[in-house]
């Protein structure tokens, strides 16, 4: 029997909620882990939470461990729970680890970018668990420390092969090239779940212009260039997300407190839906997509809270209505820079507050996407906390679709 896409997500929609109610009769286990990276120090470290399952409270266990460089910027799982990526930024190294089954992670390999361009922003995996995507903010040849930086080339975003033991290959090639170009600034990567496509964020100051680059993939990830990219994106688009259907893509405005939306045509082409842009908090960063693909969270730098909306499936459209007001809102400590939505259930929300060294948890309404403060928190975390990754563990390790 063929389903359309609208009915796809509601049949994922109804089998999560019947697993999540099901689960919840059982004992109180814990769910997930969630790995927190910090950049306070040099080299940064990684803590890992324990999550548990009826709460969403946190517990620090295991050892926190050093992410193998310094500044730890982004941090990517692998779609099989079983390895951990971690971008140091001032190194322009990735760092692979292994997960054990009680959480702790083990450094397995370190690679330092090179030809594949040098000072990455943003590292995230496709969903069928194959390829890591690097976006780097400079190509070869520049850096921090080269005069005219930012105007001598622009960034570099790079496709890694990953084994069946998690292991990174020789970046895929383009032509003489171990990269594709983007613009100046580039801010953030994020691939289509069925894999035809791949977006990254950047923008050009000078200009005061936001664009999304854009490229069709094969799935070896090689890339080509979409008809029409770079598409604009505001004054400062700092995050990025894609709907679990491959229909939608969604982009934070830094600059301009918006929340753009595109719709998805053939070959992979944006075009923004005609009743955006659409309002966020002040200073929105990090956003994330309920596995479902029914809800959006964003993280308000300079507001220090969650905004909270529910996707219309007909037309991608991102409602406010589901977003708390007056004297209660989703608040969060002292300037939330990245956040997520737990992968096992979809029933928790964090975000990281780069400030006060604390995580933030939500317990998420799955009917209304509305969220409530989590058992206990805030929860101390390793200093200015600047990445989430999460993994589901116990016997709910269900593979669920990735945005």
């Amino acid at each position: 029997m063929k389903f359309n896409k609208v009915g796809q997500v509601s049949l994922v929609s109804a089998t999560a909620l019947i697993l999540a109610s099901a689960f919840s009769a059982c004992n109180p286990v814990a769910i997930d882990y969630l790995f927190v990276a910090g950049n306070k120090q040099s080299p940064g470290q990684i803590q890992t939470f324990v999550v548990d399952r009826v709460s969403g409270a946190l517990e620090p266990v295991n050892t926190t461990v050093s992410s193998g460089g310094a500044n730890p910027v982004s941090e990517a799982v692998a779609t099989n729970y079983q390895n951990l990526y971690v971008a140091n930024q001032d190194d322009s190294s990735l760092v692979q680890f292994s997960i054990a089954g009680n959480g702790a992670l083990k450094q397995v390999t370190a690679t330092t970018l090179d030809s594949e361009g040098n000072t990455p922003v943003a590292i995230v995996m496709n969903a069928a668990g194959t390829l890591l995507y690097v976006v780097n903010k400079f190509q070869p040849g520049c850096s921090t420390a080269t005069t005219g930086a930012e105007s001598c080339n622009g960034g570099a975003l790079a496709v890694f092969p990953v084994g069946t033991s998690g292991a990174l290959g020789t970046a895929v090639a383009n032509g003489g090239l171990n990269y594709w170009p983007v613009g100046i600034n580039p801010t953030a990567v994020s691939p289509l779940a069925d894999g035809s496509a791949v977006y990254v964020t950047s923008y050009d100051p000078g200009a005061g212009l936001g664009y999304v680059y854009s490229f069709n993939s094969t799935t070896a990830g090689a890339l080509t260039s979409i008809a029409g990219s770079p598409f604009n994106a505001g004054v400062k688009p700092v995050g990025i997300a894609c709907t679990p259907t491959s229909r939608f893509v969604y982009v934070t405005d830094f600059s301009q407190n918006e929340l753009i939306a595109y719709g998805i045509e053939s070959g992979g082409v944006l075009h923004p839906l005609i009743n955006g842009p659409f309002k966020t908090g002040n200073q929105p960063s990090a956003i994330t997509i309920d596995p479902r693909g029914i809800y959006i969270y964003i993280s308000n730098e300079l507001d220090n809270s969650v905004s909270a909306y529910a996707i219309a499936l007909a037309s991608g459209t991102p409602s406010a209505a589901i977003n708390t007001s007056g004297s209660s809102v989703n608040s969060t400590g002292t300037e939330p820079v990245a956040i997520l939505v737990d992968p096992g259930f979809a029933r928790y929300v964090y975000t990281a507050n780069f400030l006060d060294n604390s995580v933030t948890g939500f317990q998420l309404n799955a009917s209304t996407g509305t969220l409530a403060p989590a058992q206990s928190g805030p929860y101390p975390s390793v200093g200015q906390p600047s990445a989430l990754a999460s993994v589901p563990h116990d016997n709910h390790a269900i593979e669920v679709v990735q945005p």
